[in-house]
């Protein structure tokens, strides 16, 4: 930063899986301070307490969580609430907090009538949120109010952005998408001992990232894809991964293609294309992206067909991980800072 002054950060819903992330990530952030963590039904209690995985952190283990009431001024508000809960907030936030960056689905939708469908408690406030990719958008300007992608949904467009932003495909698209349980928050619904060991359909239809997914391509390349998106449940805690199946326009080559993913996210710092994959394990695998904030992708050719595929941590890259980096673009820091490029392993 320019002044060398820390940025004052609240994270509002911190007892949450993405809540947890966002202070893991923050709390060793050497450009930030920790100001501000609420959590109603926690208040009171340590970061340690609630988070077993932070309670020997030298400083963020021992911070106490408190009600959104007592929330001072700050610089950047993370809004890891539930989906539907921020709205209501919003007016009580956004008097304390100069900029407001919301990690749950309320505003990401333009369109009225689908956002009304997928988030019928985002109308109660009359606020319009940027939508912002940190590798695509160009520029947040002034910007106080911003949504970030969701988890598959961001993974989709990795995927796929390089297709779209060259016409190289025709416009139907088919994606198939993976998710570990904690895309569902700590209040999913399923049992452990009915996910452990199973694989299953988790949503074969009208999924609210596939008007998402429409929308953000069609902004960031000006095509619009005809899109059928699946998602499906695995049996792991973390992890996004997304195959997208194409077909590629008349005159079109395995080379075009090529150099199209190789354009896109030349001096990307967090997508990592996996070029000429061939084996299985040259292309992007969970293994290799969690714990970071790295995305991995890869395209293969045969004829006329191509399959792009993501991977990446739906709490970091997906959620928390994006929300950091997109913080540090605004406030002038590096956009690497604070951001770990490893995976954790086996």
């Amino acid at each position: 930063m320019a002044d060398q002054r820390r940025v004052n950060a609240a994270v509002i819903g911190a007892s949450g899986y993405t809540g947890g992330e966002t202070v893991r990530l923050l709390a060793d952030h050497p450009e930030v301070r920790l100001t501000f963590l609420s959590a109603e039904r926690h208040a009171g209690s340590t970061v340690g307490a609630v988070h077993p995985w932070l309670r020997n952190h030298p400083t963020a283990g021992k911070l106490k969580l408190e009600p959104l009431e007592a929330m001072p001024d700050v610089d950047v508000a993370f809004a890891c609430l539930p989906t539907g809960a921020l709205p209501k907030l919003l007016p009580q936030v956004a008097a304390r907090a100069a900029v407001v960056l919301n990690l749950a689905g309320d505003f990401r939708l333009h369109d009225r009538a689908e956002a009304r469908r997928h988030y019928p408690d985002s109308e109660i406030a009359d606020q319009r949120f940027a939508y912002f990719v940190p590798e695509l958008s160009t520029d947040l300007g002034a910007e106080r109010f911003v949504n970030l992608p969701g988890c598959m949904a961001v993974a989709s467009i990795y995927a796929l952005y390089p297709l779209f932003c060259d016409n190289l495909v025709e416009p139907r698209v088919v994606v198939d998408a993976k998710t570990g349980s904690s895309g569902s928050g700590k209040g999913g619904g399923e049992h452990p001992a009915e996910r452990a060991g199973n694989f299953r359909v988790h949503k074969p239809h009208g999924h609210r990232h596939a008007p998402e997914i429409r929308q953000a391509l069609a902004e960031f390349t000006g095509f619009e894809p005809e899109l059928q998106f699946s998602s499906h449940s695995l049996d792991l805690p973390r992890g996004i991964m997304v195959s997208c199946y194409s077909q590629l326009r008349e005159g079109v080559s395995a080379l075009d293609v090529k150099r199209a993913y190789a354009s896109a996210y030349a001096g990307k710092p967090f997508v990592k294309v996996r070029t000429a994959p061939r084996r299985p394990q040259d292309f992007p695998m969970l293994k290799a992206v969690i714990g970071s904030n790295l995305a991995e992708v890869a395209v293969s050719v045969q004829g006329t067909e191509a399959v792009s595929v993501a991977a990446l941590d739906n709490l970091v890259k997906g959620a928390a991980g994006q929300a950091v980096q997109t913080m540090n673009l605004m406030m002038g820091i590096d956009e690497a800072t604070g951001l770990p490029t490893t995976a954790v392993g086996p």
